[in-house]
């Protein structure tokens, strides 16, 4: 074994032993095996086949990768100033290679003439694919551009990654930074008892009395949902929408990333010949232009705004009468929502919560995966980066397909959010297939005392979500890692599977299997769920005209904005003009914090989450029409869905799915946005 940790791809990753200073000689050497390799494929004279040019340069290029998302991986879930320093020395040095690689004439030569070969008619659909995403992706990283062109592309691609860094720590750090400390249990009226005992455990650890509030979620959230302090959810809403800008220390204040970002993203849109960022995000996504995207987003606005401004007609009207808010504000919102929820169906997310406690859920999620799919999840062992991080294994018919991490609890020096991500690819290497390996990390609230983690139901149906992008990951049988599993899928889709899976979470089959109480050990009674299913769609309207808001904004930002001299926040303000219900105070500073489009993979396309949930309430229709979760079904959604990964089209494998296109009927019925007679 490699004395360094991060060159040893042996067998499962030796977490416990990585340490910043292993990082850059570990790029040092793998970049350099990387470029030597590069250099010996481009000098061969003959022409190139699969086996000797396709093969040794994913070979080469693949322990680089997975170093490197061990790295990344680790500074977005036990993030130290020494591991943030070695990741951020290194960003330059990965991106420049990557984009060497992707402006290598000689490298594009090869794969245009291995596309006109006589052995490429014989290819696999998978090869097929491959050649032909690289080709197209030379030409998006400024292969065919003069060369000062080419080093002006290569800079801004290192450049923006350093942003995207950046960005991102000083979300983690502005989320960080804050705690407040409350003596007074009388001030925290109306919280959970089990939230009450998490911020004593939290208060505790710091060697102080009382009770400790942080930004991290299953802290910030309670507050503001069950808090009866008016002044205090006032307060922790003020410091959560303040997170990285200019209210807080100027070095982590997000607002000049986020003009140099934009900015960046259309000189290098417009150096590859497209008029915005916009254009370059949809050359490889299924959507077809801006324009397509942004008439989708407001005929959907369209559909659900009625619906939202009823949504808060009602919630005004409530919160009047009963809660004595005569003006309803932004950290107002859950709260009143969940006393009218209360009111309107007799139960509470907290009461709920007592049901789903995490030793029953990870084996209901797991029990719901074997009825569709015929595999069984089992705990494994592994080297892991933190004590909370657990282990499993898939297998089918007896024999090992998957394996994943699931890193579930908020903690300090985590990144929030929760999110799958690529540990291992499959592909076949010398006759032996080697199987997938996925990160499936979330931020939920831990196990305090004696009692175990207990999670909410929209917990556990992040969960679903988050694990339905595992199996995209780990249920593929395409053998070319290009294309396996999530890899190749265009943007739009990739949402398709974890969306999917979130409706199982909403079955009473599934439910009832998946629940006991934390005190009784009672299942959950019908009765309850009833309720549930009758608020399923509670405030649906306002919900999704939210993520309209989103997609919305992200898309002018990168099309039709000024990206010198405009005011995003004025932008802001005038999406929510056309499409939103609720409107925040002019303090409110969301794009400082809004990751997913300045430090994660959707810029220019958040709209995928909408997009991708007319795919995915369309395909569960399908297990609807069936009567629900069942394997004949499931077995045609792994054939045509997950197995084939990005072999072929997404919108083909929708088809083949589904034997029709999309359509839009199924997400406007399961969202309660359809008027009844």
């Amino acid at each position: 074994m490699s004395q360094n940790p991060l060159l040893d791809f042996s067998g499962l990753t030796r977490f416990a032993e990585i340490k910043p200073e292993h990082i850059s000689p570990a790029i040092d050497e793998l970049l350099s095996a990387a470029r030597a390799a590069v250099a010996r494929l481009t000098a061969e004279q003959g022409a190139p086949s699969w086996e000797s040019f396709v093969d040794p340069l994913t070979d080469a290029t693949e322990h680089l990768s997975r170093a490197w998302g061990v790295v990344g991986h680790l500074n977005a879930v036990v993030n130290t100033p020494e591991l943030r320093e070695a990741y951020n020395a290194n960003i330059p040095r990965i991106s420049e290679f990557w984009t060497e690689m992707g402006q290598n004439l000689d490298l594009y030569a090869r794969f245009k003439a291995l596309a006109a070969s006589p052995e490429h008619d014989g290819y696999s659909a998978a090869r097929k694919k491959i050649v032909s995403n690289d080709l197209r992706d030379f030409r998006l990283s400024g292969a065919e551009l003069p060369q000062a062109e080419k080093e002006r592309f290569a800079a801004i691609q290192t450049r923006l990654a350093e942003l995207s860094a950046k960005f991102e720590q000083n979300v983690l750090d502005a989320t960080d930074a804050f705690s407040l400390y409350i003596e007074d249990k009388a001030e925290l009226s109306g919280v959970p008892e089990d939230s009450l005992e998490l911020f004593a455990a939290a208060a505790a650890g710091d060697d102080k009395s009382g009770y400790k509030i942080t930004l991290q979620f299953p802290f910030y959230f309670p507050v503001l949902q069950y808090a009866d302090n008016r002044a205090l959810r006032e307060k922790l809403y003020q410091a959560n929408v303040q997170r990285a800008s200019e209210f807080g220390p100027a070095e982590r204040d997000n607002s000049p990333i986020i003009r140099e970002k934009l900015q960046l993203a259309r000189e290098e849109a417009q150096l590859l010949g497209f008029a915005n960022f916009a254009e370059l995000s949809l050359f490889t996504k299924m959507a077809e232009s801006p324009e397509q995207v942004i008439a989708f987003l407001r005929d959907l606005a369209a559909r659900a705004k009625p619906f939202a401004v009823k949504d808060r007609q009602e919630l005004e009207a409530f919160a009047a009468a009963e809660l004595g808010l005569a003006k309803l504000e932004a950290w107002d919102l859950a709260y009143a929502a969940e006393k009218l929820r209360v009111a309107r169906y007799a139960f509470s997310e907290q009461e709920v919560k007592q049901y789903f406690p995490e030793s029953k859920v990870l084996p209901g999620l797991f029990g719901v995966v074997s009825t569709l799919f015929g595999v069984e999840v089992r705990p494994s062992s592994a080297p892991v980066w933190h004590p909370d991080v657990r282990f499993f294994d898939i297998h089918k018919d007896g024999q090992l397909i998957g394996s994943f991490y699931f890193d579930l609890y908020a903690r300090d020096g985590k990144r929030s959010g929760a999110w799958m991500d690529d540990a291992r690819g499959r592909r076949s290497k010398s006759g032996q297939v080697q199987t997938p390996i996925a990160y499936l990390t979330c931020n939920f609230t831990r196990p305090v005392g004696d009692k175990p983690a207990l999670f909410t139901h929209d917990e556990v149906i992040t969960l679903f979500h988050e694990f339905g992008h595992g199996l995209h990951h780990m249920l593929t049988r395409v053998d070319e890692l290009g294309v396996a599993g999530i890899n190749g899928v265009e943007w739009d889709a990739v949402e398709l599977p974890s969306q999917f899976l979130e409706n199982f979470a909403w079955e009473w089959d599934v439910v009832q299997g998946m629940t006991s109480h934390v005190d009784s050990g009672a299942t959950l009674p019908r009765e309850l769920f009833d309720k549930m299913l009758a608020a399923k769609n509670f405030q649906s309207g306002m919900a999704t005209v939210r993520q309209l808001e989103f997609a919305l904004f992200d898309l002018q930002l990168y099309s039709v904005f000024d990206a010198d001299k405009g005011d995003w926040l004025a932008l802001l303000d005038e999406v929510r003009r056309e499409v939103a219900v609720n409107f925040p105070p002019a303090y409110n500073r969301f794009p400082n914090s809004f990751s997913h489009i300045f430090a994660g993979g959707y810029s220019a396309g958040y709209y995928s989450y909408k997009w991708a949930e007319v795919l995915s309430a369309d395909a569960y229709a399908a297990f609807e029409e069936a009567g629900g979760a069942n394997p004949d079904t499931g077995k045609r959604f792994w054939d045509e869905i997950l197995a084939v990964g990005g072999s072929r089209p997404a919108l083909e494998s929708f088809r083949a799915f589904r034997g029709r296109d999309p359509q839009i009927d199924a997400l406007l019925r399961h969202s309660g946005m359809v008027e009844t007679v």
